[in-house]
């Protein structure tokens, strides 16, 4: 019993708890909120995480096995890549990544969702691909956060 309430008291701290990562100056995060259209033959990327759930919980994203980020509550990650092609999303879970391989077009903006889900021992990640409006809608409300810190 004391087993189960001491694991159920830690995961719920772990999950409510708030953490932060480095973030971009608001000049930077403001040109990215702009969604512009991405270079010649480039697709834009926008992976990001809203809401305060697993708060104390950091996870790394990848894209095309490229470290993107360490995400935080309401951060964001923007990123080109090559158009016209599938490109992977991956963010690490409780036990293993999860990934979202995505096709790209060149010349569009893509917005991928972080979210947090609940696990055995701690709190998991997932991600999703959203529409633009909900994308642009959301992370309008978010900082960009540094590329490149990925904790594992």
């Amino acid at each position: 019993m004391k087993i189960k309430l001491i694991s159920a008291l830690f995961i719920t701290v772990s999950l409510v708890g708030c953490s932060s990562v480095p973030m971009q100056s608001e000049d930077a995060s403001n040109q990215a909120k702009m969604f512009s259209s991405p270079d010649e033959g480039k697709s834009g990327v926008y992976i990001y995480r809203s809401g305060n759930f697993g708060g104390a919980l950091k996870k790394d994203i990848w894209l095309d096995g490229k470290c993107i980020g360490e995400s935080a509550p309401n951060v964001f990650f923007y990123e080109e890549v090559e158009g016209n092609k599938e490109h992977k999303i991956s963010t690490e879970s409780e036990f293993s990544p999860n990934d979202l391989i995505v096709y790209m077009e060149a010349g569009k903006n893509y917005f991928i969702e972080q979210f947090m889900k609940l696990g055995v021992f701690v709190g998991g990640a997932g991600l999703e691909q959203v529409d633009e409006e909900k994308g642009k809608t959301e992370v309008k409300e978010l900082g960009l956060a540094v590329k490149g810190n990925c904790g594992k």
